[in-house]
């Protein structure tokens, strides 16, 4: 019984340095966010409790924009899963049938994950800058010159040149996930799989895919919160501009806090954004546990 309690302890013991840690940098700081998106502040006079007023106005106010930049988010969402996965599962999926230099080529989809998010930023900024890019210039010397755009100072546009650079850096990251998950698949099943006449693409389709259900779970809900979350590389882009056509809820709360000066407002939308990514992930979780059934 002493030995027990001696464990429970020592467990305690070591937990209690990581609790503190989770409570001073996650826990606290979102009660603090829901305090004070229930006041009208700016941050350094006293503030007035103003209730449920900046959430009203969230969906309310049009001047705000938060109706559309969680809509961008949305779709920066809809895109990551329908296009950013589908190529992470397809390149995990070849590269773990154990082609040549297969390390290699995890490794290389897997470097950008590791580049510095403002370096990617600077270096798209480059390639679809209007004048010298390399995306224009090609187009130019294909006597595609119509074709040619402000890519990232366009309306039209802003918000789909945002969204290749995010494929590129983290399509290696998910197809690494995935990539994990086929290679502790029973190599048994799929042999089985091949002895009763099944292609390729079906022992896929049939057996590996069904068998990493749980990441390929796992990596949807990353792509769905991190598209929520998202800020470092659109604000290095576009900063949600041109006319907000950009603009997701990370990068409206930045400009509120540190640009207008609405600290009770900001935290609104942190708290929103808390909550919607909650919410998407239980929701997620629900659907795969039907699909499952």
């Amino acid at each position: 019984m002493d030995r027990v309690r001696r464990n429970k302890g020592a467990i305690v013991l070591f937990m209690l340095p990581a609790t503190l840690l989770f409570l001073t940098i996650i826990i606290i700081p979102i009660f603090m966010s829901g305090y004070y998106s229930l006041l009208d502040w700016d941050g350094i006079t006293k503030g007035t409790f103003v209730g449920l007023q900046n959430y009203i106005e969230l969906f309310t106010s049009k001047s705000a924009g938060f109706t559309k930049t969680l809509g961008n988010a949305i779709l920066l969402a809809v895109l990551s899963v329908f296009i950013q996965l589908p190529i992470s599962l397809v390149l995990a999926l070849v590269l773990a049938k154990g082609i040549k230099r297969e390390r290699f080529f995890v490794s290389a989809f897997f470097v950008p994950v590791l580049i510095s998010t403002v370096v990617i930023g600077q270096l798209w900024t480059k390639i679809y800058n209007p004048e010298y890019g390399i995306i224009n210039v090609v187009l130019q010397n294909l006597g595609l010159e119509s074709w040619c755009r402000t890519w990232l100072g366009d309306q039209n546009t802003a918000l789909f040149a945002v969204f290749v650079p995010i494929l590129w850096q983290y399509v290696g990251y998910h197809m690494l996930l995935l990539y994990a998950g086929i290679k502790s698949v029973d190599p048994v099943l799929r042999e089985a799989a091949k002895i009763d006449g099944a292609t390729e693409w079906e022992t896929s389709w049939h057996v590996v895919i069904p068998m990493i259900k749980p990441v390929i779970r796992m990596c949807v809900i990353f792509a769905v919160v991190g598209s929520l979350k998202a800020f470092d590389l659109i604000y290095v882009l576009t900063n949600g501009g041109p006319a907000h056509a950009s603009e997701v809820p990370s990068t409206l709360m930045v400009n509120m806090i540190f640009g207008r000066g609405r600290y009770g407002f900001g935290s609104a939308i942190a708290i929103m954004i808390i909550f919607l990514c909650f919410f998407f992930a239980i929701m997620i979780k629900k659907f795969f546990k039907v699909e499952e059934e």
